[in-house]
């Protein structure tokens, strides 16, 4: 319990958490929409991954990451975003990518 409320405790892990509400993206993904480096989105998502909130995947040289499906602290967080000025528009952001890769 403890290690989940340190993850979400970052201001910059939650915006992590949005942006993966609906797609999955790699370190470099999520530091380029961020602007933070990708050492510390890194550490950031190191931190998510110990927590049990994401789950990694390595394919070839990138590693994506995505959402932990079944978790409590996801579903509920997934539904506060959509009240939270800050994380509302990554969410939406989040669905456009979907979206285009979609179709792409």
């Amino acid at each position: 319990m403890d290690k989940t409320f340190e993850a979400l405790a970052s201001l910059p892990r939650r915006k992590i958490l949005a942006l993966l509400s609906n797609v999955e993206l790699t370190t470099s993904e999520l530091a380029e929409r961020l602007g933070i480096s990708a050492p510390a989105i890194s550490r950031h998502l190191s931190v998510l991954e110990n927590a049990a909130l994401v789950t990694s995947e390595r394919r070839g040289q990138f590693v994506y990451y995505t959402l932990k499906p079944d978790s409590l602290v996801n579903q509920l967080s997934g539904f506060m975003f959509e009240l939270c000025p800050t994380a509302g528009p990554l969410k939406r952001e989040s669905k456009a990518i979907a979206a285009k890769r979609k179709t792409n």
